[in-house]
């Protein structure tokens, strides 16, 4: 049996001239994701359709669930612009909902954008209303409060779905370039790459590993955390950094306050050095205002001023309770409350600076004179790709 799911997408419809090219790559994602599957993606003005076989419902439906760029998608029936061929694919359509416990409670929104029709929308609402009505036992028709809706859309040809399953939206993926997250093992790096791969950026992470005082299975939590966001972002490749000879050097030579923000100045600086080999035009962290001492304004400042690529900081007006809601639906919650330290906290000073002086931060960050470590760790980076 043939499906057809019919795709509805928000933000690409206001893009002008341009829309074709992010129609396009939104198309391109999809598809990547339905390698192997037999299927058809269909452009239409205003939609895209994928037409597929049976056995690949629940592939399709996953893919387009988690594909940004795309608000909702149904399945759909297609009848020629007969209303006596639509009536019986509204009867189908209808008796599934109804048999599928949707409820009894449905009303009937019909979009004529085909003017030459001969019923408006009104008059075709009406008369499939009342055929439903006489036809399936138990209906009733609720315009304000319905368990359903039966949609009609009278186009090229005739549309009609049911519910809408929701995607997350925003921008097809690799839409707006790409960048280089900076990846810990907690709650909220995951987010942020989450949101930017929203944003249309193809995201690639780099991770701080510090053996022997971190162990493998906190590297273990991160690679499944890029796993876990793979299923969003299509694929991502992620770095791992040897960071222990660079957090030596700092420890020995940087008053107790100073350790995390310098510290995370020299992963903003290996975070750089390595976007530039991955052709990534940004850098993305997890930082949100005022949640630790290194992310005050002035803590901000300073370890923002290394790097001369934009950062992107997509938490910064979030609270906790709000990434970790966000963490929950895109299932990485879990993993990244697994008990596994990363370097910053267990070398966190009992009282880190909080508004640190810029131009004193910077002759610390000079003295340590860490370049050539920072260069060796970045040469040193191994990759695995999900």
């Amino acid at each position: 049996m043939e499906i057809l799911f019919l795709i509805k997408y928000g933000e690409l419809a206001l893009k002008g001239k341009n829309r074709p090219a992010f129609e396009k790559r939104l198309c391109e994602n999809i598809g990547t994701q339905l390698k192997g599957s037999e299927y058809r993606i269909i452009r239409k003005f205003g939609r895209l359709y994928v037409e597929t076989l049976d056995k690949y419902f629940d592939r399709v439906s996953t893919a387009l669930k988690n594909t940004f760029g795309i608000v909702s998608f149904s399945r759909a029936l297609q009848a020629p612009k007969e209303m006596g061929k639509i009536e019986e694919s509204a009867l189908i359509l209808a008796g599934e909902l109804f048999k599928g416990q949707r409820g009894s409670r449905f009303k009937v929104a019909a979009r004529r954008a085909d003017k030459s029709f001969p019923l408006n929308s009104y008059e075709i609402a009406c008369r499939l209303g009342d055929l439903l009505l006489k036809s399936i036992p138990g209906l009733k028709v609720d315009l304000n409060n319905p368990d359903w809706i039966l949609n009609i859309e009278i186009r090229d040809s005739v549309y009609l779905y049911g519910p809408e399953i929701k995607s997350p939206g925003g921008l097809p993926l690799g839409s707006s370039g790409r960048s280089m997250v900076l990846l810990s093992g907690g709650i909220d790096s995951p987010v942020a790459a989450y949101l930017m791969g929203k944003r249309g950026l193809k995201i690639d992470a780099v991770y701080f590993h510090t053996p022997p005082f971190t162990s493998e299975k906190a590297l273990s939590k991160v690679k499944e955390l890029a796993k876990i966001l793979s299923r969003y972002l299509l694929s991502i490749s992620l770095y791992t950094v040897p960071f222990s000879e660079a957090q030596v050097r700092i420890k020995e030579r940087a008053p107790a306050a100073e350790m995390t923000l310098l510290m995370r100045a020299a992963m903003m600086k290996m975070a750089e050095k390595l976007a530039g080999r991955c052709n990534c035009n940004s850098l993305v962290t997890g930082e949100s205002l005022g949640q630790v001492a290194s992310q005050t304004a002035e803590s901000l400042r300073f370890t923002g001023n290394q790097p001369s690529l934009p950062v992107f900081r997509p938490l910064i007006g979030l609270d906790k309770e709000e990434i970790i809601e966000i963490a929950r639906r895109i299932n990485t919650f879990e993993t990244s409350i697994q008990p596994f330290e990363d370097c910053c906290t267990l070398f966190t000073p009992k009282r880190p600076l909080i508004r640190p002086d810029l131009k004193r931060m910077q002759d610390s960050f000079r003295s340590l004179e860490i370049e050539e470590l920072l260069e060796i760790a970045v040469n040193s980076a191994a990759v695995f790709t999900f």
